[in-house]
């Protein structure tokens, strides 16, 4: 039986909880506020970011996964959600002498810079423009060169149950793309998160990185239009460029194809192998 800390313990962790203490796995679930833990997950209420807050973790610990996430979109609570947490928890295992077999440290696409719908993996260059990818490379080089032996896990957006933004734009009518633009999109649901981190727990010595996402790296538009056909909705708008340069942001947009070769190589197959499948089981559990 495995002695488990999930450290930010919300979306996916709550789910990867549930499903390890079923199995028998002892599991504490750590964030700020646990009421909404699944049952059979013993409470952590812990803030990341304050070191007072780590210094009685369960002794003996197999297995920690930082799974922590922002309270916002800016700078600093990038780096505090990130930086700052992961280092605390570290610098906590390392004082109470924890020596856990792995740190999993989940990640995302965001590290990635590139925008011309480039293929990349987990030897592509990481040069993020944007403070949040910058801020997850920080954290990932913090976890590189601790003493612990580590895996970092890129996800691409994740999406799943209670998460049907995109269902309800389309259903509304208020789904849109713009003409002549690409926009690649590298997606993985929520049943897969779980499925991978547990599989990777499960191998005797799991890659140092890992590129996560399903196997189609679909544009948007394909995703919108494919959701549109299924709910019977209008199709999506196809605004103008013109209309592109008003919207236009600071943040490049996402127009990148990630592969997961690597991940297939290890042995995992996808509960969802693509957004049909994934939307498809969305779509279920809604009606």
């Amino acid at each position: 039986m495995s002695r488990v800390l999930i450290a930010g313990c919300g979306y996916v962790g709550s789910a990867l909880a549930e499903r390890l203490a079923c199995e028998g796995h002892q599991v504490w679930g750590m964030r700020r506020y646990v009421a909404s833990l699944p049952a059979g997950v013993e409470p952590i209420e812990a803030d990341l970011a304050v070191s007072a807050d780590l210094t009685s973790l369960p002794a003996g610990l197999t297995d920690v996964l930082y799974m922590a996430g922002p309270a916002g979109s800016d700078d600093a609570l990038y780096r505090t959600a990130y930086v700052e947490g992961l280092g605390n928890l570290l610098a906590a295992l390392e004082s109470q002498g924890q020596r856990p077999r792995r740190v999993f440290f989940v990640s995302s696409t965001a590290v990635y810079a590139q925008s011309k719908g480039e293929w990349v993996d987990e030897n592509s260059p990481t040069e993020p423009t944007h403070f949040s990818g910058r801020r997850l490379l920080e954290a990932e080089q913090i976890l590189r060169e601790s003493s612990f032996a580590s895996c970092v896990v890129r996800f691409g957006g994740i999406y799943g149950p209670r998460r049907a933004r995109l269902i309800d734009q389309v259903r509304t009518g208020q789904a849109e793309f713009y003409k002549g633009t690409s926009q690649h999109v590298n997606r993985i649901h929520r049943d897969d998160c779980v499925g991978v981190l547990h599989h990777l727990m499960g191998l005797k010595s799991p890659l140092p990185l890992v590129l996560a996402v399903d196997d189609d790296p679909a544009e948007q538009k394909e995703v919108l239009r494919w959701l549109a056909g299924v709910l019977g909705a209008p199709p999506p708008r196809e605004l103008s460029a013109r209309a592109r340069e008003r919207n236009r942001t600071d943040r490049a947009p996402s127009n990148k194809r990630c592969r997961n070769e690597l991940l297939h190589a290890t042995g995992y197959e996808f509960v969802h192998p693509t957004f049909r499948e994934g939307y498809t089981a969305i779509l279920a559990d809604l009606r």
